[in-house]
């Protein structure tokens, strides 16, 4: 009986421990992670008039919004081990400020130069954000919680177009107030946030568990034995130097993988507006519309990560929404019917995003440390490099035939690949990365 009452005092720990942090620490990421991503992809509600304003081509747009992802690549690993080594709470809000003057700053662009040098710096700015935050979570959360506990981050993803798309569709509404273009409010209003928001980050997050002055000491006590118990079983089964990994077959297939998804998510992501507003659509009614992918993709992704943890199962929890993503790409470029083409769409977005949070629970269950900050930023900034390639590709195409549907048809074989090498390399992955 008494072993009953110390087990059930246990799990209550547990439990409260879990749920302090998450009160805590997810709200406020998710915010943060919204604004990021959001002004990374307003580019996509932006070229409704911007591109005629300035007369940019499909391809020019092409080239602005991939090259975001250059200045990112660069950049990602140097960021993270930089978070690594000075702190999530002071790297994590220098990256928030830096992005969001960025951001508001595209307001002031004039032509083709000052499109991309301003792209480019965003890349710079925001590289090691997402990658910073995966690393940091894993400070926090033991492995039996990270699939739930990263879709509910990375819900912001979804969320930043299911909120963001219809603001944004608003926000060129204000075209000639005080004597800006709508595109440009839309750059200003959306980007400060994030500026501020950094500025409340530097005082706001926690570094490591141990400073958590809103935990007590029994919590920290079970969640240092918890974590340590971990790192100990990972370093037990061979441990990795951060060389190593960043040369190591699992990393690059990881990073291979994550290329593909990529390069679906932003090709998608940043012409789907353009794609809407096709059927005969005014810019606000775009906005909505542009959502309804997006707002499915979310509540499939929760539900999808949470049934992840439940089974313990990653492999075809990431591979099969790959494939879903690539088969839903492959018959919308088919297809000419507004309605039937949205809920192709919509499907796409589904995989899309069942993939996302629970792929990033595989690097995460074998590494730790610098190691796991240098791989995990070596698996998104290989990964984000797709989110060049991807946007130009559906570029050039339109340009070349005047329509998106065959860069749709091509666009869908990046998943498809990605979904083959994750179940391709299952066998490895279901004894190494199972959580």
């Amino acid at each position: 009986m008494s072993q009953a009452i110390t087990n059930e005092g246990r799990g209550e720990l547990e439990s409260s421990t879990i749920r302090a942090i998450s009160m805590r620490l997810i709200p406020f990421l998710v915010m943060a992670y919204f604004f990021a991503y959001l002004d990374r992809v307003n580019l996509g509600f932006a070229a409704l008039t911007m591109n005629a304003d300035l007369k940019f081509s499909p391809t020019v747009f092409a080239w602005g919004a991939g090259i975001f992802f250059i200045g990112y690549f660069i950049f990602e690993v140097p960021s993270n081990l930089a978070l690594e080594r000075f702190g999530a709470s002071r790297w994590i809000a220098r990256i928030m400020v830096t992005w969001g003057i960025i951001s508001t700053l595209m307001a002031t662009i004039s032509g083709e130069w000052s499109f991309y040098i301003l792209r480019f710096l965003l890349g710079v700015a925001e590289a090691g954000f997402f990658p910073g935050i995966i690393l940091y979570l894993t400070y926090w959360y033991p492995a039996e919680y990270r699939g739930r506990f990263l879709a509910a981050f990375v819900v912001a993803v979804p969320m930043s177009t299911v909120i963001g798309a219809p603001v944004s569709g608003l926000l060129l509404g204000l075209d000639g107030a005080m004597g800006l273009k709508g595109w440009q409010w839309l750059f200003v209003i959306e980007g400060i946030p994030s500026a501020l928001l950094g500025i409340v980050t530097w005082f706001y997050l926690t570094d490591r568990p141990e400073k958590a002055e809103w935990l007590n000491a029994e919590q920290k006590a079970w969640l240092a034995s918890k974590l340590q118990a971990e790192n100990a079983a990972k370093q037990a089964t061979g441990h990795l130097s951060l060389g190593q990994v960043l040369s190591s077959p699992k990393g690059i297939a990881l990073s291979l993988i994550y290329f593909g998804y990529v390069g679906a998510v932003y090709g998608m992501q940043f012409w789907l507006p353009q794609i809407v507003k096709a059927f005969g659509l005014t810019n606000a009614q775009t906005g909505f519309v542009t959502a309804i992918p997006y707002l499915f993709g979310t509540i499939a992704m929760i539900l999808w990560a949470r049934h992840s943890d439940a089974t313990r199962e990653r492999v075809a929890h990431v591979g099969g929404p790959l494939l879903l993503t690539a088969l839903a790409l492959g018959v919308s470029s088919y297809i000419t019917d507004p309605t039937t083409t949205m809920i192709m769409l919509t499907m796409a977005a589904i995989g899309m995003f069942c993939t996302f949070a629970v792929f990033w629970t595989l690097p995460t269950a074998w590494l730790s440390g610098t190691a796991a900050a240098g791989a995990i930023a070596l698996i998104n900034s290989i990964g984000n490099l797709a989110g060049f390639g991807g946007p130009y590709l559906i570029g050039w195409v339109k340009e070349t035939t005047g329509n998106t549907s065959t860069g749709l048809l091509v666009l869908s074989l990046l998943p498809l690949a990605a979904g083959l090498l994750t179940f391709l390399d299952g066998h490895e992955a279901k004894a190494e990365f199972a959580t």
